[in-house]
């Protein structure tokens, strides 16, 4: 990785004011077969199309790739190259709204993420924001996947009934 620059700081009570902004793009990352290789370890997804280079090499993309749940669990720390969102005591990742994979993401590709704030709202005690991540790879004509990621930042966490 080439270079960090300091993300975006947004005061929790202003990230309203950002719905609907682009607010970035990540640096550059090369994503390996070391990497590729522990998430299906950890996982239990081995498919050859993802780690067995060499069989691999006459398949339909021509390479390994990536786990499209890889992928998405990078959404983490992209979001925080591209954003700091200030002032909450607690933060959660509530999810995913949608999640779309139009291209592989072939191992040994630089890929990237553009970033921007898709919604916001009030819930009890915080704020829900929806981020909208598209995922590039280098050279590529299709994102690698698409992601609507759903954190929440409280002042106070609800209260249990």
């Amino acid at each position: 990785m080439v270079g960090k620059s300091a993300p975006a700081v947004v005061p929790v009570d202003d990230l309203d004011s950002r719905s609907g902004q682009h607010l970035g793009t990540t640096r550059w990352r090369i994503v390996s077969q070391e990497e590729v290789d522990a998430f299906a370890a950890l996982t239990g997804d081995d498919q050859w199309i993802h780690v067995e280079p060499e069989r691999a090499k006459a398949g339909p993309f021509g390479t390994t790739i990536a786990h499209g749940y890889f992928t998405l669990s990078l959404s983490t720390v992209l979001l925080d190259e591209v954003v700091s969102v200030t002032g909450a005591d607690v933060v959660l990742n509530y999810g995913s709204n949608r999640v779309r994979y139009p291209a592989p993401l072939p191992v040994g590709s630089r890929l990237r993420a553009a970033v921007e704030v898709a919604t916001v709202e009030r819930v009890p005690g915080g704020v829900q924001a929806v981020y909208r991540l598209t995922y590039e790879v280098e050279g590529g004509t299709k994102p690698v996947c698409i992601a609507d990621i759903v954190y929440r930042y409280y002042s106070e966490l609800p209260r249990r009934g």
